[in-house]
């Protein structure tokens, strides 16, 4: 379970990624259990992204890949309307599995900004954590 510094860091990390790149997104942090922790949406940042953001960091959890990562296997394997379950997978870059010691912890999703975009400032949030406790 990620402890309120590490869930601050990780949202502060990621809001400072965003602002560097001049765009303003939601950040939603969930457990392993894919319960959401922690969620900032930035001033300006898409309403319609709270959802994709938090639905991100689901399905991070739900299949410990990245969300594109995932997108690309359902692709390759031709597994249609997999994106259906669950209430709902998103199958695009920016959910990220947060993993410490190996061991899945939670997930990232960020939504608001492209795809490539959202991937970078989740991936900044989980860099956060690197030898914190």
């Amino acid at each position: 379970m990620f402890n309120e510094k590490q869930l601050d860091r990780m949202l502060q990390q990621a809001r400072a990624e965003a602002e560097q790149l001049g765009v303003a997104v939601n950040i939603a942090i969930v457990d392993a259990g894919a319960h959401l922790l922690a969620f900032y949406r930035m001033q300006g940042a898409l309403l319609g992204s709270v959802d994709i953001a938090q639905r991100k960091a689901k399905t991070a959890v739900l299949f410990p890949l990245p969300t594109e990562a995932l997108g690309e296997l359902v692709r390759q394997e031709q597994l249609q309307s997999l994106e259906l379950s669950n209430s709902g997978l998103i199958l695009f870059a920016g959910g990220e599995p947060i993993r410490l010691q190996g061991q899945l912890m939670g997930g990232v999703g960020v939504s608001g900004a492209s795809a490539e975009q959202d991937k970078q400032i989740a991936r900044a949030a989980i860099a956060a954590l690197s030898g914190q406790d």
